[in-house]
Order: C-alpha cells, then sequence, then structure tokens
C-alpha cells in the first residue's frame, strides 16, 4: 500500500482509469461479435453493426484504449468484410455530395502601411 499521498491518489486514479478502459473494451468487443454475426443477415443491420463499430472504435482511440493507427486498420478492415459480405452502405445511406458553392466575392485587401523602424541609442561611452 502506498505511503505518499500523491501515490495514493495515482492508485485511485489507475483504478477508475482501468474500469473506463475495460468498459470500453468490452463494448467494442461487443459490437465487433455483433457486426460479424450480421454480416451473414440482413443489410440494414449489418450497416448499422457497421457504423456501430466504427463509432466505438473511434471512442477507443479518442479515449486512449487504442492507438488511431490501428483505430484506422480495424476500421478499414471492417469496411472490406461489409464490402465483401456484400452488405455496403445503400446510395442512399451515402453522404450527399456538397453542394457547389457559390464564388464568394472577393475585395482585394490593401497591405497595412510599414511602420518606420525605431532607431537604437548608440551607447554612451564613459
Amino acid at each position: 500500500m502506498p505511503i505518499i499521498k500523491s501515490a495514493k491518489k495515482r492508485v485511485k486514479v489507475a483504478n477508475k482509469a482501468s474500469v473506463r478502459n475495460s468498459k470500453t473494451k468490452r463494448s467494442l468487443k461487443g459490437a465487433i461479435k455483433a457486426f460479424a454475426k450480421s454480416l451473414t443477415g440482413d443489410k440494414a443491420k449489418a450497416v448499422k453493426a457497421l457504423d456501430k463499430v466504427q463509432s466505438e472504435l473511434d471512442k477507443a482511440g479518442k479515449k486512449g484504449v487504442m492507438h488511431k493507427n490501428k483505430v484506422a486498420r480495424k476500421k478499414a478492415q471492417a469496411a472490406r468484410a461489409a464490402k465483401a459480405a456484400g452488405t455496403g452502405r445503400p446510395a442512399s445511406a451515402k453522404k450527399a455530395a456538397p453542394k457547389a458553392a457559390t464564388p464568394k466575392k472577393t475585395v482585394a485587401k490593401k497591405a497595412p502601411a510599414k511602420k518606420p523602424a525605431a532607431k537604437k541609442a548608440a551607447p554612451k561611452k564613459k
């Protein structure tokens, strides 16, 4: 058992973090299992499961449970698996292309006038 006050606090903080991390890992594992199971079933459920997996992966990356590169790799693997199973996103579920923005009028800005550099006084000789 730690004696120093800061060490006692670190034990408490580490316990909280381990509980939070284990909850995140558990929900991620559940989402991955549900996604794998849904690949053989209904397409709509598979799309929802894919969204859930990607969301859980993002949460794990944000909380530091998984490295960001591993998160990116796992998300790509899940998307690839969904596409291979033929349950990729339907055309209506894809994000709409951004609308063509109307060109904004650009106003020419004047360059700020340069101030004359302040001259340093010469050091006095004794």
